[in-house]
């Protein structure tokens, strides 16, 4: 095992210090910094317009205005778990955390995937009620209090744009912000609607589209963070590919036990045995191998135990 061990560092120094290998890590060195900025304006934009929503959904009778908020005040909740693990995994791994706090993203993620359910399930409830008594609606708040709102997730979302393919965590940020941004657009709809026809329904129903919406997008999330959570080979990367270029390496005869796994919503781990009856190939041989897997796979973390006679295979040699 030592000499797996030994080369992944090496591996790893060697990938950063080379020029080529920066675009995979460009974006992983700056976004913290970066990112705790989004996330900062992004929290204390979205409070004070959930309370500010809310108070004018109340006020004018508008089950819209207040599903939007409710909407929103989950975006802040969900912000606040994705800014804490995307804080978390920038810590040091330590004797008890060996990878440090990376999976803390993972479990953000899913953190985030319920917590929407819960706040679907309670506007759910609020606006059936609704449906089957309506009451009087105040058309122009919700028009301007829905436009700020569009503005609001908007300009948020933007922050986010960045981050957003690279990164799981990131993504689940964005996407709540660009789906709130088209949510408040429902609303200024129908809002217009109603200051038009004087139809009182069309504020419940415009909170249940609002809540598919959510239901949509909260259905993906939770799918790609439980996938995560059971370690399942990341999206983008193919395991028969990865086997295929190991097995091809020179001298390899075999692999076996190899396993690839997310480490946290942006980086990815590998461990594989290689049977090479010729000896230990040198550290060069394992250095550019986990280089390469760096590059065309973007595993960032691999482990490789040289064996030297099939002993240790299973039958899947």
């Amino acid at each position: 095992m030592g000499a797996g061990h030994h080369h992944s560092h090496a591996g790893h120094a060697h990938g950063h210090s080379h020029g080529h290998a920066h675009h995979h890590h460009g974006g992983h060195s700056h976004a913290p910094k970066d990112f705790n900025r989004a996330f900062a304006i992004g929290v204390v934009l979205n409070s004070i317009f959930v309370l500010v929503e809310a108070g004018f959904g109340l006020w004018s009778g508008s089950m819209a205005l207040v599903a939007d908020a409710g909407h929103n005040l989950s975006d802040v909740l969900s912000l606040l778990i994705a800014w804490g693990a995307n804080y978390m995994g920038q810590k040091p791994p330590n004797e008890r955390f060996t990878y440090g706090y990376k999976s803390s993203s993972i479990l953000a993620a899913l953190a985030n995937a319920a917590l929407l359910l819960l706040a679907l399930g309670m506007i759910l409830v609020e606006t059936v009620d609704r449906l089957f008594d309506p009451a009087p609606v105040e058309g122009w708040t919700m028009v301007w209090v829905a436009s700020i709102g569009i503005v609001i997730n908007t300009a948020t979302a933007l922050l986010f744009m960045r981050g957003s393919k690279d990164d799981l965590n990131i993504r689940g940020a964005f996407l709540h912000m660009a789906a709130d941004a088209l949510v408040s657009l429902g609303v200024v709809v129908a809002g217009v609607v109603i200051l038009l026809t004087g139809a009182l329904w069309v504020d419940p129903v415009t909170s249940l589209i609002i809540v598919a919406v959510i239901g949509a997008g909260t259905w993906g999330l939770l799918k790609d963070s439980v996938k995560m959570g059971l370690l399942a080979v990341p999206d983008g990367i193919e395991e028969k590919a990865v086997r295929a270029y190991l097995a091809g390496l020179p001298g390899v005869e075999a692999v076996h036990d190899l396993h690839i796994w997310p480490m946290s919503t942006t980086e990815t781990a590998l461990t594989a045995h290689l049977v090479i009856p010729a000896g230990h190939p040198g550290d060069a041989f394992l250095r550019d191998a986990a280089h390469r897997l760096e590059h065309d796979f973007r595993i960032q973390h691999a482990t490789l135990q040289v064996e030297t006679s099939r002993e240790n295979c299973e039958a899947g040699c």
